[in-house]
């Protein structure tokens, strides 16, 4: 059983080839699966997409009573059977048990798109699809492969944890991620990797941005890109304005937004510690424990680890948008609401090349160090990828180092394969690189295995003559042109 791909979803093989593997497996029983990621990712198309091949049944929940639901539900099964009169249901229980029970020679896939709608109103739903489920893998039932899909993402993730009622149940848990930045400057047909970097730093890698968002206004030079910011982001009458402040109300879990926003600007002006955050919004370090834990699961904050100091990480926004509103945006709302966006982007341009384009191009080369750097440009295989301070007593300093990659553990010395620094508006010469001979110094002295290490310099504003005829065995440049090559 095979199902082509249509042409208009761009990309996600993987999540294709996924989604019909589970739904041609063998078993006769009812099978269920898990689909999740942040709105605007093109999951609604994909799934749909899906069962038009497959010759499923797709169901999108909506804000509505269950009366509601079951009404729009029993319509699309009673059109499925051939029944003139819709299928009347009292419970979700007669619901689950209508669709499990649906008789077909063949696998078929039952979709239920935006399922924290319905749990919303029905919060017994997940135990009835778990007691449904249990009967039919114990007495037999049809082949469905049911997918449940929310953009939830504290709902979906814990859906199947801990004593949730449908832990143990689904035999897939797929979640769709955005874009990566190669990928993202794919779909915008962007060439130029400047421009391609400055603009992932705006919308990153959430396909519909492109579509609906801007109706397909891609910025065409990096001599158009102000102009492009000004039209297709800071203009009150396009979609991507008031963006950044839905994906927060979206979130069922985030109830006081104030202070969700707060933290998130917080970490948008650069205080990405802890107790940095806490002291931008006037808390305590031990109360901003919670919304920090909600803003992960809700896929809007990432931690990561120092790679030399683990007890200390940072914390960084996931979704570019978020950052470019609280640095751009966010300041000047009153004056971007009154059409001035010439004036409010021509005295944040220096901002957003410093605290939004400026840390989003070290993630970037982070990226490529662990996901896209080519065999052998290490010297093994990176198995971890993040930034490290080190302290160095000698000269009574620490240096902050953009780019740690370290090996694999082979129970001797943690193997250092690469230090890196990245500068997205200077011009990199011989001293970042004798800094970063320091900081491999010190490791060497802690016990790690600096043997091999590369040194690495990332710039988008380019290198050194001098950096560029000693690029050998020890040194590492990477211009953008390499990160999307």
């Amino acid at each position: 059983m095979t199902f082509t791909k249509p042409a208009e979803i761009f990309d996600r093989e993987v999540e294709w080839a996924e989604l019909a593997d589970f739904i041609a497996d063998a078993s006769p029983h009812p099978t269920l699966g898990v689909v999740s990621g942040r709105r605007r990712q093109g999951k609604t198309l994909l799934l749909g997409s899906l069962c038009e091949a497959a010759g499923g049944i797709y169901i999108e929940g909506t804000e509505a009573l269950p009366a509601e639901h079951f009404h729009l539900i029993g319509e699309q099964l009673a059109a499925r059977l051939g029944s003139p009169a819709p299928l009347r249901f009292t419970s979700w229980r007669e619901v689950i048990q209508a669709i499990l029970d649906l008789r077909t020679p063949a696998p078929l896939p039952v979709v239920i798109d935006e399922f924290p709608y319905l749990v919303r109103v029905s919060p017994e739903l997940p135990s009835v699809l778990q007691a449904a489920l249990d009967v039919r893998r114990r007495k037999g039932g049809s082949p469905i492969r049911l997918i449940l899909c929310g953009s939830a993402l504290t709902f979906m993730g814990g859906l199947l944890a801990g004593n949730a009622p449908l832990r143990g149940r689904a035999g897939l848990e797929l979640v769709v991620p955005t874009l990566d930045y190669r990928l993202a400057a794919e779909f915008w047909q962007i060439d130029d990797p400047r421009l391609a970097l400055l603009t992932h730093a705006v919308v990153g890698g959430t396909p519909a941005y492109r579509r609906e968002y801007v109706r397909d206004d891609a910025p065409r030079s990096l001599d158009d890109f102000d102009d492009w910011v000004r039209r297709a982001v800071l203009s009150p009458a396009r979609p991507l304005f008031r963006e950044a402040r839905y994906l927060l109300a979206e979130e069922p879990d985030l109830h006081d937004v104030a202070l969700y926003h707060s933290v998130l600007a917080a970490v948008a002006e650069g205080n990405s510690s802890r107790g940095g955050i806490a002291g931008y919004i006037g808390r305590k370090s031990t109360e901003i424990s919670h919304p920090l834990a909600v803003l992960e699961d809700a896929g809007l904050l990432a931690k990561s680890p120092d790679m030399v100091r683990a007890a200390r990480p940072l914390y960084r926004i996931t979704e570019p948008l978020i950052t470019f509103y609280h640095a751009v945006m966010r300041p000047a709302w009153r004056e971007l609401e009154r059409r001035r966006a010439r004036q409010v982007w021509q005295r944040s341009r220096d901002r957003f090349l410093s605290q939004v384009v400026g840390p989003h191009f070290e993630e970037i080369c982070r990226t490529w160090a662990a996901d896209f750097a080519d065999a052998g440009t290490f010297d093994g295989v990176p198995a971890e990828v993040g930034h490290g301070v080190v302290n160095d007593p000698g000269r009574r300093t620490s240096h902050e180092v953009d780019v740690v990659v370290l090996g694999e553990p082979d129970g001797g010395p943690r193997k250092v394969l690469s230090l890196g620094e990245a500068k997205w508006g200077d011009t990199m010469c011989e001293g970042h690189v004798e800094r970063l001979r320091r900081v491999r110094d010190l490791l060497a002295e802690r016990g790690y295995d600096t043997r091999s290490t590369r040194l690495a310099c990332y710039s988008a504003a380019g290198f050194a003559p001098d950096l560029r005829t000693a690029e050998d065995g020890e040194l590492l440049l990477v211009s953008p042109e390499r990160l999307y090559s």
